[in-house]
């Protein structure tokens, strides 16, 4: 019996991984594969305006909701998802929190792995995330970490799209074609509701990258989503 697949994605915030990195969620877990969702934090300061207006909002609260949301969504991508609720604005992490994530690597050895630009400006959180992502894969890989379970290889890495990707450097080495799971991720975005107004930005995306897709290939795709890769792709042929 072949062995499931694994991926991971580490996610700031509770929505971030539903906008940007939610078609390929459905799309490898609809082929079988086992997908760990991290959301870092709830998002609860500086992504989570239309809770707090609400009256006699308190902290408490806002993460209940935005856990409550993310979970839903993440059920409805066919992910499992985890909170490690490190704070949000600013979000920050110590050697515990890189440990914890180097076995995580260790214990779902993913083939390959999803997060954030690695710059931007408007969001200090996010990139934060990533190099933290990264850091851990390189423990997970460290013979000298923990000898008594085995080091894991070379997963690729993807950074999903930043909310404005010309100011975080950001451009889509690779579009993936979700055209088949797109209903899939918009009920997943409608889960957001904390943050309804980012579902038709990110239908917008979609269908910008799947018309990019299209144009780059022979994938006849409505949507899609971008990532950049931070390694290089190794391949035995060009063709």
């Amino acid at each position: 019996m072949a062995e499931t697949k694994t991926a991971l994605v580490v996610s700031a915030h509770s929505a971030d991984f539903v906008w940007r990195a939610g078609g390929a969620i459905a799309l490898h877990a609809a082929q079988g594969w086992k997908i760990r969702i991290v959301c870092l934090s709830f998002g609860e300061r500086g992504e989570s305006a239309k809770l707090w207006r609400k009256p006699g909002m308190t902290l408490d609260q806002v993460k209940a909701g935005r856990r409550a949301e993310a979970q839903r969504a993440a059920g409805i991508l066919g992910a499992d998802v985890e909170f490690w609720d490190l704070g949000d604005y600013p979000l920050r992490s110590g050697d515990e929190t890189l440990f914890r994530l180097a076995d995580l690597y260790r214990a779902i050895r993913p083939s390959f792995v999803l997060s954030h630009s690695l710059k931007d400006p408007y969001n200090f959180d996010h990139p934060l995330a990533t190099h933290l992502t990264q850091e851990a894969r390189i423990i997970a890989q460290a013979h000298g970490y923990r000898p008594d379970v085995p080091v894991i290889g070379a997963p690729p890495v993807y950074l999903f799209e930043p909310h404005q990707p010309e100011q975080c450097e950001w451009k889509p080495e690779v579009i993936l074609d979700i055209t088949p799971v797109w209903e899939t991720k918009k009920k997943a975005i409608e889960c957001m509701e904390g943050q309804e107004h980012l579902w038709e930005y990110y239908t917008r995306v979609a269908l910008q990258r799947g018309a990019q897709g299209a144009r780059n290939s022979d994938v006849k795709m409505t949507y899609g989503e971008g990532y950049m890769r931070i390694f290089p792709d190794v391949t035995t042929s060009l063709a």
